[in-house]
This record gives C-alpha cells, sequence and structure tokens, in this order.
C-alpha cells in the first residue's frame, strides 16, 4: 500500500488571482506548488494537501509523513527577531502569515510527537528549526553568493546555482553525497539550532543549507528539490520512511 503523504500549503485572497470571477473575489483560495505533489507522486507516495483547518493530531495520526513547503518568511516574533524590515530591493514590507506559522508549527510538533517523517523544504526548513525553539538569520547580507533576488525573479526557479558540502556520516550526505549543487531562492536562514537540531549541510558562505535530526527521519533542506527536473533523493527517502511507518501502526495511520 502506497503511504499517505501531506503537505502544507498557503492561504491567499481570490482577488489577487488573474481572471477571477468578480462574484468570488471577497473569497479566499488554498494554494499548494502542484511541483511537491507531482514529486512524492513519482518517489511513490499519495500527496494529500492540507488547508490550515487541519493542523491538530487527528491528521497526524491518520497519514504516514509530512512535508512542510516554501513561502513566506516565519513571524520573527515566534524566534525572537526584529520586527520585519522593508527589503533592500522591493521596498516593500515583508510578508508575513501568522495564522500559516502557527499551522504548520503544530503540524511539525505533532508529527514529530508521533515519530513519523518530516521533510522541511525552503520555509519549512526554517519552520522546523522554529518549532524546535531556533532562531533565523532575518536577512542575508551579499557574502559572495547571491541567494535570493528580488530584483531579478528569472521565469522559473534558479537552478544548481552555488554548491552545497554536507556533512559525513549525516542523513543528509547519505542521501547527496559530501556535496552537490542546489538552486537557491531565499532570504532567510537558519540561525541558531533549535533543540536536537544539528547542522548537516552549509553553503561556501557558511549559509545553513540542511539540518535534520539524528536517530530520527527528519531532514530540512534551504532549497528546493521539488524544482529540479530529476527527482531528488529527499523524495524517495521520504516515502520510504513513510511506509516504515504505515507498516509499524497501520491502524492509527489510517
Amino acid at each position: 500500500m502506497k503511504p499517505v503523504i501531506a503537505i502544507t500549503g498557503r492561504r491567499i485572497s481570490a482577488a489577487t488571482l488573474l481572471g477571477v470571477d468578480s462574484r468570488w473575489a471577497a473569497c479566499q483560495a488554498d494554494m499548494f506548488w502542484a511541483e511537491v505533489s507531482m514529486k512524492v507522486a513519482e518517489a511513490g507516495g499519495i500527496p494529500v494537501e492540507l488547508p490550515y483547518e487541519s493542523a491538530g493530531p487527528e491528521v497526524i495520526a491518520r497519514v504516514d509523513a509530512l512535508v512542510v513547503t516554501g513561502g513566506q518568511d516565519v513571524d520573527p516574533e515566534l524566534w525572537g527577531g526584529p520586527p520585519p524590515v522593508p527589503s533592500s530591493t522591493g521596498g516593500q514590507m515583508l510578508v508575513i502569515d501568522r495564522r500559516r506559522d502557527d499551522y504548520e508549527i503544530s503540524l511539525v510538533r505533532h508529527a514529530l510527537a508521533r515519530g513519523i517523517p518530516v521533510l522541511g523544504i525552503c520555509r519549512g526548513h526554517q519552520v522546523l528549526n522554529v518549532a524546535l525553539g531556533g532562531t533565523l538569520v532575518p536577512h542575508l547580507s551579499d557574502r559572495g553568493i547571491t541567494h535570493y533576488s528580488l530584483a531579478d525573479v528569472p521565469d522559473r526557479r534558479p537552478d544548481r546555482e552555488h554548491q552545497v558540502d554536507l556533512e559525513e556520516g549525516t542523513l543528509a550526505a547519505a542521501l547527496y553525497g559530501s556535496r552537490c549543487r542546489v538552486n537557491s531562492w531565499h532570504h532567510q536562514a537558519v540561525d541558531r539550532p533549535g533543540e536536537g537540531v544539528v547542522i548537516s549541510g552549509r553553503a561556501p558562505d557558511g549559509v545553513v543549507e540542511a539540518i535534520e535530526l539524528p536517530g530520527q527521519p527528519v531532514l530540512g533542506l534551504q532549497w528546493h528539490p521539488e524544482a529540479s527536473v530529476e527527482l531528488e533523493p529527499c523524495f524517495p527517502w521520504l516515502a520510504e520512511q513513510a511506509r516504515v511507518t504505515a507498516a509499524s501502526d497501520p491502524v492509527a495511520a489510517r
């Protein structure tokens, strides 16, 4: 039986959607990056997209793994950071969605308590760290690597922008080897690791690119593996770990 893998998303105003019927302009829409579901399915899992109302332990008891996806900044109030400031390029306030923060942190904590596999992607990697009491770098300065650019966003996500060095003996290294190249689309990063969190990968400028919880099926990646053309190894790993969950607790998982 294929494992059921939950995926988080975001909520937006329907008025921001191009061509929306004016009668629906005051409504909200849930948005999920299709590439994440596509990669989960390609790896052998059944993707299930969770709205904000699905944040409790009842949902986690019925799935076999959790993917926390990319998106806007985590509210700095949650990790003791400075108030949001205008971006250095666009001059606009950084977008915060506290309801999304609370929903994803709740899901992460329930998933960790149950012991199911967790994969954090970009923002999700940062959410994982914050959920465990860690902090973030509020804005990356130019360290020789451009991790994110609001001024020149291409028509697709950057591909293989820089290398990441992975620590020997870690889960990340077991999946990707001692070194890999990744895309890069973020302006924040993990700073102080949360409780039990180990930094397993860094960019050449020192920015944290991978975290994990030793001995547990938990992995955070700062890049976007779903944006790669090929199936990155984190997805087959997640699906296999989810199968283990389903096999060991078939009643609770259903």
